[in-house]
């Protein structure tokens, strides 16, 4: 049975990773993720707000002293002795290709072009062997029209892609106007592939404290349904690789996504709650469907229900809208 796939350009010994998390921050579950199993490792992104951010606050509690007094240039040490930049990212990313054979996806979230295409530079430098650019915009002001929100992805696509030579993947959200359109343009500027989709975690309301607080929740099997429509949409459109990432926890979703038109799946909330050896299981589980439905190879199962293949095509579109809101009062 033949589990490889090809995604990004890289040639994988089957099409399972962890996405983009903490959990990789940790060498030895590096390590524990290659024993069981995982085809490549996505680290966490490396978010360029932070580094702005940090050289901020560096300038505004030192280098404004710098001139004041005579005494001022040695009082405080040379900023290089200050980890403001991406160092510590890259390092580790070093860290993870020394410690392990597998392929190592950087990912990198920005906020403006410059910023990505210093950052993605540094990457590949260091040695990534491809880029996850990770978008995160929120349309939340009333000027901003669809339109410019999705150019400044192609934007930023763009600039990276003529920046470096390794491959780069997308990872977009599920709010545009036109997913498919917005891929195809991708595809356009050359992009590698698309990650479907980005999991925007919404604030809470705290109405003891009255407050707008952050809350953390993992995604659950119920949020593949959003990704594997959308991969079975484009598989038949666009040639560029597609990853499923958000809402895979079980052996049965990662068999839907590949169905679907994934080249690639991205695990994580279930890595984080049962550890790295999950991937192992996911794999054995992976491994008896297939044999079990007489697949040969994940090739085999890549896009066999996508838009073109589905015997009731409606089950993707409008028109199973209907059919769907019968189903209660059957």
């Amino acid at each position: 049975m033949n589990l490889s796939t090809t995604y990004l350009g890289l040639k994988l010994k089957n099409p399972l990773m962890p996405g983009a998390s903490p959990l990789v921050d940790n060498l030895d579950n590096v390590r524990r993720l290659e024993e069981a199993g995982a085809a490549a490792i996505v680290m966490h992104s490396l978010f360029a707000e932070q580094i702005e951010g940090n050289k901020i606050a560096l300038d505004r509690h030192v280098t404004r002293w710098e001139d004041n007094f005579a005494e001022a240039t040695n009082f405080f040490p040379h900023t290089d002795d200050y980890a403001v930049g991406p160092e510590e990212y890259l390092a580790h990313l070093a860290k993870i290709k020394a410690a392990t054979g597998l392929p190592v996806i950087a990912s990198l979230n920005g906020t403006n072009v410059g910023s990505w295409i210093e950052h993605a530079k540094q990457i590949e430098q260091a040695g990534a062997d491809a880029l996850e650019l990770n978008t995160y915009f929120l349309a939340s002001q009333r000027r901003a029209t669809a339109a410019e929100i999705e150019q400044r992805v192609l934007d930023i696509a763009r600039a990276v892609r003529s920046s470096v030579s390794i491959p780069v993947a997308v990872k977009l959200s599920p709010f545009y106007t036109s997913v498919a359109n917005l891929v195809g343009a991708l595809e356009e500027k050359k992009i590698d592939g698309v990650v479907l989709f980005n999991r925007f975690f919404q604030p809470e309301i705290d109405i003891e404290s009255l407050e707008v607080v952050p809350r953390l929740e993992l995604s659950t099997s119920e949020d593949l349904r959003l990704r594997i429509r959308w991969l079975g949409l484009l598989r038949d459109q666009v040639n560029l690789s597609l990853a499923c990432g958000g809402g895979v926890h079980t052996p049965a979703d990662i068999v839907k996504s590949l169905l679907a038109g994934a080249d690639a799946v991205q695990v994580v909330a279930t890595l984080l709650i049962r550890g790295p050896e999950r991937m192992g299981e996911l794999l054995k589980g992976l491994t008896e469907w297939m044999e079990a439905h007489e697949y040969e190879s994940v090739e085999q199962m890549i896009g066999a229900l996508s838009l073109r293949n589905c015997p009731d095509s409606e089950a993707y579109e409008r028109g199973n809208y209907l059919k769907t809101l019968q189903l209660w009062r059957e």
